[in-house]
């Protein structure tokens, strides 16, 4: 990077992180540390909801998503509209009349205490994990495409969010959070301009369309049946994205304390729905114009040869070993070729990436993550490079801070204070939030470290994480909300009966993850209720026979 990119850089994050500083002034008690006073206007909830949920990995991982497997992740999100209704209609007034400090404190007075416990470690095992890749995600890219040290890229990268965070609470989060959003949706608006502008004078933005249309690109909408039969294992298609996005996106938004903490802070349940149906207006469109930049880097790339490896780090130690001349090699053929892209050109590109493998042992050569950022080094102009790294920062800080603080409220409320410290005066659970924020941000910065072939896309293997835990915690709420014959017991094997089968099913790769989501939810109701039945039966026995002593 050029001077002019290491100022902007510099100067982004200082003023992010003086801004959350400055914004972190609020009662020092939980609920000022983890709610903010629940004082905040419907625009801020939405900008915490928006920002928890658009990590660093969303601005890195879709465009490369879309430039190698088209649109058809948008489908995705297809099931979230319909979620924020639900939403609000059953969980946001349930929450908002019980004043919960976290979403797990309803299932106690519902069922019982280790019901509860049981859910809220489901979520901070799943989050905490997650909140590693999203940390080690952006570094492992950074580092490799920057040549910096992946472990200190991994503790600058948590690190530096952690003063703010941990001074702060959810009040400094919030409020960066909205400025942080602004910062990555202007400058991902401002590369998608340059993309198009840097094309040949003919090329205008239609065409570039165009271009992706005929490359299998524009695959907007998809079915999901092959060969006149539904294909189960097929991850994004309108099916899995209207029936398995919705049972995630039910979990994630309902049930998962990083963005039940975003909407509990509003200053009333009002605001709160507000909040949660703008981000199911605005979300599909905003992931749409993300992955629409891939497909406009596509369109680039067929007037400019693309790199037969985008991942530069990754071919330098390639060829510091016995396989440089046939890499070499494959350069020259791919040299005189034409520009454009053509099924020769990937042939060679299969060759090439078959070749690092054999270099490489071991390590995971996809390099879908790292087309964004290398077109960005590329071909960006001076400045506007070190804001599109900035942006990374921005991005992971986000949704990282948001994780943190409420993972750290559910180990104070779900955890220390009902097992550990019942009688904590409000000063001592302000410290004592404030060492689970540090310490959570350690962990997950361990995870990062150890963190290593992270999969296909980034964007998906955060997706799988929660998908493995998503499903059995948003069944145990549905049971809560409306299947009040099923009590705590019962409930409670039947969610660690679910959550084993799930991760089973997982491992066995017979189905797409999305659906992962509907199985846990569905099988805690069907066992749920087996088991209630089998309770109830055993209890009538045991009454029948001590009458009858």
């Amino acid at each position: 990077m050029s001077t002019r990119d290491w100022i902007v850089l510099v100067i982004t994050l200082v003023f992010i992180i003086a801004y959350g500083i400055y914004k972190s002034r609020t009662s020092k008690n939980l609920e000022g540390y983890f709610l903010s006073n629940r004082d905040m206007p419907w625009y801020l909830v939405l900008l915490g909801i928006m920002g928890t949920q658009a990590s660093a990995i969303t601005f890195l991982s879709a465009p490369g998503q879309a430039y190698t497997d088209g649109m058809r992740f948008v489908q995705y999100y297809f099931g979230l509209p319909l979620a924020m209704v639900i939403i609000c209609i059953v969980f946001v007034p349930v929450f908002n009349r019980m004043k919960v400090f976290t979403a797990y404190e309803f299932l106690e007075s519902r069922f019982d205490l280790k019901t509860r416990t049981f859910t809220s470690f489901l979520f901070q095992v799943s989050r905490g994990l997650s909140t590693g890749v999203s940390i080690y995600a952006p570094s492992l890219i950074l580092s490799s495409l920057l040549g910096w040290n992946i472990y200190y890229t991994n503790i600058i990268m948590g690190g530096m969010l952690i003063i703010y965070t941990v001074s702060g609470g959810a009040r400094a989060v919030a409020h960066t959070q909205k400025l942080q959003l602004l910062i990555v949706l202007g400058g991902m608006a401002l590369t998608g301009y340059f993309v198009v502008k840097m094309m040949p004078e003919n090329i205008h933005f239609a065409d570039a369309l165009k271009i992706g249309g005929k490359n299998g690109k524009m695959n907007i909408i998809t079915s999901g049946f092959e060969n006149g039969s539904f294909n189960w294992k097929d991850k994004y298609n309108m099916w899995s994205g209207l029936i398995g996005g919705l049972f995630l996106a039910l979990s994630y938004f309902g049930t998962d304390h990083s963005q039940v903490g975003r909407y509990i802070t509003a200053k009333s349940t009002k605001e709160s729905k507000r909040g949660l149906l703008m981000n199911g207006i605005v979300k599909v469109p905003m992931q749409f114009m993300i992955l629409l930049i891939g497909v406009l880097v596509f369109a680039f790339y067929h007037f400019q040869k693309p790199p037969l490896h985008f991942n530069k780090t990754q071919v330098e130690l390639a060829k510091v070993t016995p396989y440089e001349p046939q890499l070499l090699s494959l350069e020259k053929k791919y040299a005189a070729l034409s520009y454009g892209q053509s099924d020769e050109q990937q042939q060679i590109r299969n060759e090439y990436v078959a070749t690092i493998q054999k270099a490489l042992p071991g390590q995971d050569v996809n390099d879908a993550n790292y087309i964004f950022l290398r077109f960005v080094l590329d071909y960006l102009p001076h400045g506007l490079v070190g804001l599109l790294i900035a942006i990374i920062f921005l991005a992971a800080w986000g949704s990282i801070a948001a994780a943190l603080n409420s993972l750290a409220a559910c180990t104070v409320v779900d955890i220390h204070k009902k097992y550990f410290n019942k009688k904590m005066t409000a000063k001592m659970d302000y410290r004592i939030s404030k060492i689970y924020t540090f310490l959570w941000g350690i962990f997950c910065i361990l995870v990062a470290q150890f963190a290593s072939n992270v999969g296909n896309s980034l964007i998906e293997t955060v997706n799988i994480l929660g998908s493995l835990f998503y499903g059995v915690i948003l069944g145990i709420f549905l049971v809560a909300f409306w299947l009040k014959f099923i009590k705590g017991n019962a409930l409670f094997y039947g969610a660690i009966i679910s959550e084993i089968i799930v991760i089973v099913v997982y491992k066995m790769d017979i189905i797409s993850f999305l659906w992962l989501n509907v199985i846990g939810a569905l099988l805690v109701i069907v066992i749920g209720s087996v088991l209630q039945r089998i309770f109830v039966k055993d209890y009538v026995t045991i009454q029948q026979k001590s009458q009858e002593k």
